[in-house]
């Protein structure tokens, strides 16, 4: 997705003008996934920078080379299998072979005893292993909450202090009202008493 005015890749391969460069690093400032596609053509420049160079081939090899020839044993190889005498003599010398090793007694093979393993302190290593790790999680875990709560309670204690600010001023405001009332209503009534014979 790209919502800049400039293409992205002409910016990380420096294709830009300054006015453009301005513009999209700007842009990029206000934007999350501007920012994230700039990231990830970076990361594409970087790994392509790192892949060596490789020499480009001078001429194309054709099939009356003396590479596509095989070598010499490759050329024995295939003429020793095509001839009929010479595969008999390669199977009854095999059969030979086979005769002489199966004649022969077996050798006794004594199996030697498994190695003894303590399961219990394997156990014990394991569990060392994985509590350290998950300890540590754990209290970095609760030490974000902490810090969450104590911001949260910050900003309770602030409000509750704003409201109740607010209401004391409420509050002053009513009460002179009504002192103002009271009064009104004192000098109506102690003005209206003594017209009265």
């Amino acid at each position: 997705m790209n919502c800049s005015p400039f293409d992205l890749r002409d910016y990380v391969l420096a294709e830009l003008g300054e006015s453009g460069r301005r513009s999209v690093e700007e842009h990029a400032l206000s934007c999350a996934a501007c920012r994230e596609e700039l990231e990830r053509l970076r990361l594409t420049q970087t790994a392509l920078l790192c892949v060596p160079d490789e020499e480009i081939p001078q001429r194309v090899a054709f099939v009356s080379d003396k590479v596509f020839d095989p070598s010499p044993w490759r050329r024995y190889w295939a003429s020793f299998w095509a001839s009929s005498a010479r595969l008999a003599f390669a199977a009854s010398a095999m059969l030979l072979v086979a005769a002489f090793v199966w004649s022969r007694p077996a050798p006794v093979v004594v199996p030697s005893p498994a190695p003894w393993v303590d399961l219990a302190k394997l156990e014990r290593e394991f569990d060392a292993r994985i509590q350290a790790p998950i300890a540590k999680a754990v209290a970095d875990s609760e030490a974000r909450q902490e810090k969450k709560n104590e911001e949260t309670l910050r900003a309770v204690e602030k409000r509750y202090e704003m409201d109740r600010k607010s209401l004391m001023l409420a509050m002053d405001e009513n009460l002179s009202l009504m002192q103002m009332r009271m009064g009104t209503m004192v000098l109506a009534t102690s003005g209206g008493a003594g017209e009265r014979p």
